[in-house]
């Protein structure tokens, strides 16, 4: 599973065998380690001309990687402010259910989870009883209905309070684990929103019949929850239960039993009962009995009765014209860019419009006198003021700087009054509005990701995944797959929208199985765009997925391991403030290492991954990552230690000991570091030998006598590495060396770029 690890803090993974004859690159050479080489055999673009074989398509995806560091950078920095947690991403959203992200559920998340549930009948029964029968049942319903508590609870009854149980990932998981020997005996196993698997690993019946048997055999149980239509699976046909969800009311009162007591007046409580009655999610009567508690009655019926929606369908029930609908649509895909860059943008959107319109197509819009105007009556028009009774309630103008600027630079934005609003204006045009609008809404969408800045594509992948909420087959068919497979700036924006999509727990698990179908035979292009996917949200989401798919990734074409690379030391630099996600990358890669045969090509891959993650800097300034992880990981030393101890013992050791040095110099003035400092050198002499260790301090003291790195401070820190190991190597060490390295600095690419 994700997180086992061995005594050495090794992860307990396989990694993926190489493919042979797919897209492969020669291996790189290796050494034993014994004896430095005067430069590093990894050829610079100028040096192998046969690595050079798409100049321009590397040139793009460097910029494309570019734009996902900026804003990776931005999140990173709240630099747009107070952020909402529905509108965030990128690792900095809200909390997720137990069991979305793979790994282990802790007894104390399922308490939560299931504070005030209340088992709804007789679904909840007849679960039970195919449970325990079966070893493995499936939740079928609607978002929301409550399946992902009932997983929790149904295996609960089974194993009792304090069993283990764990969490499998949506995508594949299914097919992999009715192939495995891996189930432990007394756990309990839940696939959250399973997707269904890839073409050539659907899961058959006889599989199914077979995981049965096993979970049996081990007293283990597995719940899986889905949508409707995975009663249509003729695998899984006989396993399903439809779900619902628990009477509202009863469900309301079963919160209220166990919560402090609120006064109610008679007439407040018969409209808080009508109220709650017409309520479907059993996550929103909770809510609403929880502000009741503590909060007061009027807080629980303005959480029951969704202003923001009313005002919404308030808006389009005046069937508004073509000039006030069309800006209230273009809003809800570019909130928040530069008004100015609104209103060009949204004339564009017009434009789309009436081309669509005069071939002849049914028109948006009755259009109203305003928009018969000629161009002179339009520009006398104060379109900005208009908006004070455009949108009343919906939308609001702020003043907000760019990226890179200060306040004094600010620029007015139009941003709607709550992003709810936002979602909630995307629904009712899914609902309300047809292929009349949706295609030249469509067509104007592809062009904003084809040749908009990169706020304007950050905001389109935005509205696009809320979009994906009510039309994802939609969205994936005409919108991501021709994105996915263009120039960067639309390789970007689907990556970014997949981000997004990861802030809505049951698309998680479709971002997941649409960067899967990328990797699959999809042609170089959709595999650079499912690395650079693999970034942020979704790689933290599923963060042995996407380490796992990267390296595959990286066993491919020159191209596609570039990317692949590139994505693996985003993850580790969007992971700074999340030492579990720190550490876990850092052993995924030691123990990829370390399953590699000595000299081979899959050997050579992985160490030059681990000297790219070893030289990268941080996403806010140009110091390396390794620095900031010493200082604030505990227990980074030690993976760091054995990483460097890796890329030292290879023909990469010249880079391996300018990155150490640069650690040291960036350390040298903060003393609260002398105990990492001297657990990484323990961690690197325990990796070598007295000859691979000798050569290392040999050479240390030699690259730190450039004038880079000549400085007391540094030379101070490289002693406490080095200094309690004195006398250790043999006394012949320094002799038996081979002659010196090249110890000219080679500085490191922003992002771990390999020059």
């Amino acid at each position: 599973m994700a997180d086992d690890t061995d005594p050495d803090g090794r992860l307990d993974i396989a990694p993926p065998a190489p493919i042979p004859g797919q897209d492969a690159e020669p291996p790189e050479p290796e050494d034993d380690g014994s004896a430095p080489q005067a430069r590093d055999e990894d050829p610079g673009p100028d040096k192998a001309p046969e690595q050079r074989t798409e100049p321009d398509e590397r040139e793009e995806d460097d910029r494309g990687y570019d734009d996902l560091r900026r804003v990776h950078q931005l999140v990173n920095n709240n630099f747009y402010g107070v952020v909402d947690a529905a509108g965030a991403a990128f690792g900095f959203g809200p909390a997720s259910s137990p069991g979305l992200a793979p790994g282990t559920i802790e007894p104390e998340e399922a308490d939560r989870a299931l504070r005030y549930y209340m088992p709804p009948q007789p679904c909840f029964d007849e679960a039970l009883g195919r449970l325990r029968a079966d070893g493995l049942v499936v939740l079928t319903g609607q978002d929301g209905c409550g399946r992902g508590a009932a997983s929790l609870a149904l295996l609960r009854d089974v194993l009792g309070e304090q069993a283990t149980l764990r969490s499998l990932s949506p995508a594949n998981a299914l097919a992999e684990l009715a192939a495995s020997r891996d189930l432990k005996p007394g756990r309990g196993y839940v696939i959250l929103d399973y997707v269904g698997e890839l073409p050539d690993q659907a899961v058959q019946a006889y599989e199914v019949g077979r995981l049965s048997e096993e979970l049996h055999r081990k007293g283990s149980y597995l719940v899986i929850t889905a949508g409707d239509t995975t009663r249509r699976r003729l695998a899984l046909r006989d396993r399903c239960v439809p779900w619902q969800s628990p009477d509202p009311v009863e469900l309301f009162e079963h919160c209220r039993e166990q919560l402090p007591h609120a006064g109610l007046t008679p007439d407040t409580e018969q409209e808080l009962l009508e109220r709650v009655g017409e309520q479907r999610r059993p996550a929103d009567v909770v809510a609403a009995a929880v502000a009741l508690s503590q909060e007061g009655a009027e807080k629980a019926l303005d959480t029951l009765r969704d202003r923001y929606r009313e005002r919404v369908q308030e808006w389009f029930r005046r069937q508004p014209s073509a000039a006030d609908l069309l800006p209230l649509a273009a809003l809800a895909f570019l909130e928040g860019v530069p008004e100015r860059t609104f209103e060009q943008e949204c004339a564009a959107l017009t434009a789309h419009v009436r081309n669509w319109e005069q071939s002849g197509e049914t028109p948006v819009a009755e259009p109203d006198d305003e928009t018969r105007t000629p161009s002179g009556g339009a520009v006398a028009r104060q379109s900005r003021a208009r908006w004070k009774e455009r949108a009343v309630g919906l939308v609001a103008t702020e003043y907000r700087p760019g990226p890179g600027r200060d306040a004094g630079r600010s620029e007015r934005r139009l941003v709607f009054t709550s992003p709810r609003v936002r979602e909630l204006v995307i629904a009712e045009l899914h609902d309300l509005y047809g292929y009349e609008l949706w295609y030249p809404l469509r067509q104007w969408l592809g062009e904003l990701a084809l040749r908009g800045d990169l706020d304007t594509r950050t905001e389109v992948a935005r509205g696009v995944a809320l979009l994906a909420r009510y039309a994802l087959v939609e969205v994936d068919e005409n919108l991501l797959k021709v994105w996915s497979e263009g120039i960067t700036s639309q390789r970007v924006t689907a990556a970014l929208t997949l981000q997004f999509m990861c802030d809505v727990e049951h698309l998680a698990p479709q971002a997941l199985n649409i960067v899967l179908s990328w990797t699959d035979n999809s042609g170089q292009g959709r595999a650079v765009t499912a690395a650079m996917a693999l970034t942020g949200r979704l790689g933290s989401l599923y963060r042995f997925q996407a380490l796992t798919l990267l390296w595959f990734l990286m066993q491919r074409g020159e191209r596609i391991a570039f990317s692949a690379r590139r994505s693996l030391v985003l993850l580790l630099q969007t992971a700074e403030q999340d030492p579990e996600r720190v550490l876990f990358t850092l052993r995924y890669v030691r123990t990829v290492i370390a399953r590699t045969a000595p000299r081979s090509r899959e050997r050579s891959i992985a160490l030059r991954t681990a000297l790219q993650l070893l030289e990268a800097t941080r996403l806010e300034v140009p110091e390396p990552v390794t620095a900031a992880l010493l200082r604030t990981v505990p227990d980074s030393a030690r993976q760091l230690g054995a990483l460097w101890a890796d890329v030292l013992h290879s023909s990469n050791r010249s880079r391996a000991v300018s990155a150490l040095c640069r650690t040291l110099v960036q350390l040298r003035d903060d003393p609260s570091v002398t105990g990492a400092v001297r657990e990484l050198g323990e961690a690197m002499r325990n990796a070598m030998s007295g000859r691979q260790w000798a050569a290392l301090c040999h050479h240390l003291s030699i690259a730190l006598k450039h004038p880079d790195y000549a400085i007391p401070g540094a030379r101070q820190l490289a002693r406490i590495l080095l200094g309690s190991l004195r006398g250790r190597p043999p006394a012949d060490s320094r002799r038996s060396a081979a002659p010196l390295m090249s110890t000219a600095p080679v500085p490191s690419s922003p992002g771990g770029r390999s020059k």
